[in-house]
């Protein structure tokens, strides 16, 4: 009884929902959710049951669904559960596995909120899953916020398991033979998520058996700390932070000079309008060489330097989007993805065949700097494999590219050549051949 002692007490203290609350349970089959809805049931409190099925694992899936309408039926609660069609939800958005099922999940589920008078949406991560997003976020180059591992609470979403091990949980379903499947995903090495469970995280228990517990104190006090600016950057933003309509203004001479000025508009311009470590660090060195008009993007954001201040504003929907990749840049944002910069030596290049989303580019051929933007009507490139130029609309045409894909699709320049249709085809002229000595390596990853 133990967990559900912890469970209830964690709910609690954190005032996560109560007996009066209506909580939607997401719930996969796998042993992390089956336990949260038996704790849930245990404790008393309301609840549905949310099952979501990808139809990635054929067979695999199907049986998941299976299983949680089942345990549904037997604790006499609502289930609901929604097919997607998820790969071809991938093809259409050109977004990853993971940010397609998050996108299709999370609509759902607020849904289900709005149509049934759901008042939190239960998620059953756990102390492992937030040590582990501190190694992946650490990895792929993150600040302070990034190392708080993942949040308790945030707006409908809870996560009341957060207080638990991965072993605490297994070891309850087994004792109290709670039935629960195995996702053979999560064996596969080809995540970054499986990479660090599978061999980081055990390598350091190795070193330090108390790895667990050492981790969880860290990022509390992390979290802490985070607050702890977080209402230090209200105060500042508060003194230099304009709202005008739909523009926002930073006045950085505003900053007070005892502050560190560049973690300061990096906290701020990331927390309100996503921007990445990296772009801000590009923004500021803007700031210093005065050079207004440089334009820099996040997802939904344009951010302008002028004259020593910093105007956003969303991005307009006839913005091109141009971003400018100097050479010995590692990675710059174009919408919804982000593209990463590599340059090697032909030798270290075993395949051609990287897929659809890397590019492999004559260096030498480049004329740096190059610039990232949206297509435009009369762009033309001369497609891999052909010699003929032709109308990236055409080409688009051919492809049965959709309005939705058009408007988000890029291109990235060398001078006036477009070089690269990115996530689609390269452009002949810059492509590998038998005399390339160095290559530009360059990967697409949806955010």
């Amino acid at each position: 009884m133990l967990l559900l002692d912890g469970f209830e007490k964690y709910i609690e203290e954190n005032e996560l929902f109560t007996h009066d609350d209506k909580i939607l349970l997401t719930v996969s089959g796998g042993v992390d959710s089956m336990v949260m809805m038996a704790l849930t049931a245990a404790a008393g409190y309301r609840f549905g049951v949310a099952h979501c099925n990808f139809q990635l694992r054929g067979k695999e899936s199907d049986e998941d669904e299976v299983l949680v309408e089942r345990e549904a039926m037997r604790l006499g609660v609502e289930f609901y559960n929604k097919r997607f069609d998820t790969t071809g939800e991938m093809e259409r958005t050109g977004e990853s596995m993971e940010m397609a099922a998050r996108r299709l999940r999370y609509a759902w589920f607020r849904e289900l909120c709005d149509e049934h008078g759901y008042t939190a949406i239960a998620i059953a991560h756990h102390s492992n899953d937030s040590i582990e997003t501190f190694f992946i976020n650490m990895l792929r180059g993150t600040g302070l916020r990034g190392l708080t591992g993942i949040t308790t609470q945030a707006g409908r979403i809870v996560r009341p398991m957060m207080f638990a091990t991965r072993k605490d949980i297994h070891d309850y379903a087994v004792a109290h033979r709670i039935p629960f499947r195995e996702d053979s995903s999560n064996r596969s090495t080809k995540y970054l998520r499986n990479k660090v469970r599978i061999g980081l995280v055990p390598m350091l228990k190795e070193i330090n058996p108390q790895f667990t517990t050492i981790m969880r104190r860290n990022i509390a006090r992390l979290s802490q700390a985070q607050d702890f600016i977080n209402s230090a950057i209200d105060l500042v933003k508060g003194e230099s932070l304009e709202h005008n309509g739909g523009i926002h203004t930073l006045r950085v001479s505003k900053i007070r000079p005892t502050l560190p000025r560049n973690y300061v508009i990096y906290e701020i311009l990331n927390s309100e309008y996503g921007f990445k470590g990296d772009v801000v660090d590009a923004l500021c060195h803007a700031l210093d060489a005065d050079a207004t008009g440089r334009r820099f993007y996040s997802r939904e954001w344009v951010a302008v330097v002028d004259r020593g201040d910093v105007v956003i504003a969303p991005i307009d929907e006839g913005d091109s989007c141009e971003t400018i990749v100097d050479r010995g840049v590692v990675r710059s944002y174009i919408g919804g993805s982000v593209l990463y910069y590599e340059y090697c030596n032909i030798d270290f290049i075993d395949t051609l065949d990287q897929g659809d989303n890397v590019a492999l580019l004559d260096a030498d051929k480049l004329k740096f700097p190059l610039r990232v933007r949206r297509w435009q009507e009369g762009d033309w490139f001369v497609p891999f494999g052909m010699s003929g130029r032709k109308k990236l609309s055409d080409y688009l045409i051919d492809k049965k590219v959709s309005m939705a894909e058009k408007s988000r699709q890029f291109v990235l320049l060398s001078g006036d050549d477009i070089v690269w249709v990115v996530g689609r085809r390269l452009d002949d002229r810059y492509a590998i051949t038998r005399k390339t000595e160095n290559v530009l390596k360059i990967t697409r990853y949806t955010l």
